[in-house]
């Protein structure tokens, strides 16, 4: 298998390294952040730590997507939502009817600007718990022992395929613990949700996740993100593969004891000063209420929270 990675950003550092050392498949990367790409090259790879240590420096295959020429079966594609449509107008001369894509990106509205260059019979979704922190051009570090972390994946035609079953196998090879699912919308929903309750308020208040739990009141604000987003996709006929407890015991767990150190990937790009992707996770969930005669009223307000905290964050820092 031929693997090319569409942002060699933090997670798609994480799954092309892994599938790099792990398995026997080839492995390049496309990116377009002229210093990360410039850093990169300087010092002949990406220096990858795991949890803050044993800082080591790993060789990769880097092009701009001017520059590419490879021809993977798969497609491996970790942009920011805002970011996207434009990368894939730049990619699309590589892009051949033999490949297929696969996508774990947060939130949603990715897969149908997927779905313009790849048939919905090509596109494979996932969905990945795990933390991976790029801490600037050049250098990655993965939370969590070898090992740690979930996910799923699924055809967006929710039919099992031999492809399908390529890419599982050399994922468990690189420790990624993925798991097929035969729902991909109440996969991808399933994540949306997790991601609408530790991501916005863990932005929001600038908190890690372990710091969010320890609240007394934690699991019910969870709990109460949760049910409107399960009402609303009931109304909206989408029904998610984890129950409202199992999604709640989720959130618990991960914050908890999967990675309590960890500053979600919404609060790095707002620290940073990039736009959020809120709007693609909360957001997207009250527009599903909306569409469906149900006002999601706490993503609601929440969506306009963090866009405010996003303004807020510059105010406090625009003389750093």
């Amino acid at each position: 298998m031929r693997y090319t990675v569409i942002g060699a950003g933090a997670m798609g550092l994480r799954y092309g390294i892994l599938l790099q050392e792990h398995t026997d498949a080839h492995v390049d990367f496309i990116d377009t952040w002229q210093p990360h790409i410039d850093k990169i090259r300087e010092q002949g790879g990406v220096y990858v730590s795991r949890d803050h240590e044993n800082r080591r420096l790993i060789p990769i295959n880097l092009y701009t997507p001017e520059e590419y020429d490879g021809d993977p079966d798969v497609w491996i594609i970790f942009m920011k939502q805002m970011q996207l449509e434009e990368m894939l107008k730049r990619c699309a001369h590589l892009f051949k009817n033999h490949q297929v894509a696969f996508s774990a990106m947060n939130g949603w509205g990715h897969f149908e600007k997927i779905a313009q260059y790849f048939s919905e019979d090509r596109i494979y979704g996932g969905t990945a718990l795990v933390a991976t922190v790029l801490n600037g051009p050049g250098d990655v570090d993965f939370i969590g022992k070898s090992g740690a972390g979930t996910m799923h994946m699924c055809a967006m035609t929710n039919k099992v395929t031999d492809i399908e079953q390529a890419i599982f196998a050399d994922f468990q090879k690189a420790n990624l613990n993925p798991e097929i699912s035969d729902d991909f919308k109440g996969m991808c929903m399933a994540k949306i949700v997790f991601n609408s309750v530790v991501n916005t308020l863990c932005t929001m208040y600038q908190i890690t996740m372990g710091q969010f739990i320890s609240y007394p009141g934690a699991r019910d604000m969870a709990m109460q993100l949760i049910n409107e987003a399960y009402d609303a996709c009931e109304r909206a006929g989408i029904k998610l593969i984890n129950t409202r407890a199992e999604e709640l015991e989720s959130v618990d767990y991960v914050s908890r004891t999967g990675n309590p150190l960890h500053y979600p990937s919404m609060y790095q790009d707002m620290s940073r000063g990039r736009k959020t992707e809120v709007d693609y996770i909360n957001g997207y969930i009250a527009k599903i209420g909306r569409e469906n005669d149900y006002v999601c009223r706490t993503h609601e307000f929440l969506t306009h929270g963090v866009h405010l905290a996003e303004l807020a964050f510059q105010y406090h820092h625009q003389n750093a």
